[in-house]
């Protein structure tokens, strides 16, 4: 049996990595800022990453937040797993890290960077948003009488639970460095995921399309973010939002 030690694993996708792992029959050590024992902020580092990470061979990385500071909780990570003999170090990362100008994403690409210059053995998957990401996206934007939506950007959701079992059969292997990157089953324009959530919590909003600006949004609309050539997802959006909404 092996430990494995998943960061960010009370999250919506690390949750589901503990789960798969544990039900396989192997040791998991949960680090989050609230989990115990292994209750650490990685942002600060320090004794008590050095404790969790003792006698661990395998740690997945799914800690993130959009509200900064990825980089230097990797820092802390990176530099603790050397001290402690880590022999492989997962990654979840996103499609397009490394052409869109969009600040989340260029912390996950220097993130990855990171990674590739410690000198741990690493795999690094990237993969398209998750089915969760756009149900939250879009119960912000109905809020209003409209749903306002960026003109001419497709999408390719793919089911958290698939990534999570694609991720504890990553951890399990030898280091892989980057792998093929995961997308979801189909390519999609917004609008039309848009409307799909809307039907399946019976709520009926105008979707209006608007024109937006920028290197990001060129980016998105060009499709940087998609990855239709590894559309190995098998979960659809209206499945998602079945089992979600009933």
């Amino acid at each position: 049996m092996t430990t494995i030690l998943v960061t960010g694993g009370t999250g919506t996708l690390g949750r589901h990595v503990t789960e798969r792992l544990r039900a396989d029959g192997h040791g998991v050590r949960v680090l989050s800022r609230h989990a115990r024992p292994y209750g650490v902020d990685l942002r600060a580092g320090g004794p008590d990453l050095d404790a969790a990470l003792a006698g661990v061979p395998t740690v997945v990385h799914c800690a993130s937040s959009t509200r900064g500071g990825d980089e230097e909780a990797a820092g802390h990570l990176i530099a603790a797993a050397e001290r402690a003999g880590v022999q492989h170090l997962v990654y979840i990362s996103v499609v397009g890290v490394d052409r869109i100008p969009f600040g989340y994403y260029r912390t996950k690409y220097a993130v990855e960077q990171r990674i590739e210059r410690s000198g741990l053995g690493f795999t690094i998957l990237r993969t398209t948003q998750f089915h969760d990401l756009l149900v939250s996206l879009f119960e912000n934007l109905s809020r209003p009488p409209v749903l306002p939506l960026p003109a001419r950007v497709s999408d390719q959701p793919v089911e958290v639970t698939e990534v999570a079992a694609r991720l504890a059969e990553l951890a399990l292997a030898a280091p892989a460095g980057r792998v093929p990157d995961m997308g979801g089953p189909e390519v999609r324009s917004l609008d039309s995921l848009a409307r799909a959530y809307l039907h399946a919590t019976g709520r009926r909003r105008p979707v209006a399309p608007l024109p937006l600006f920028g290197a990001t949004y060129r980016a998105f609309r060009a499709g940087d973010h998609l990855t239709p050539e590894r559309a190995v997802g098998k979960g659809t959006f209206e499945e998602h939002l079945a089992r979600r909404f009933g």
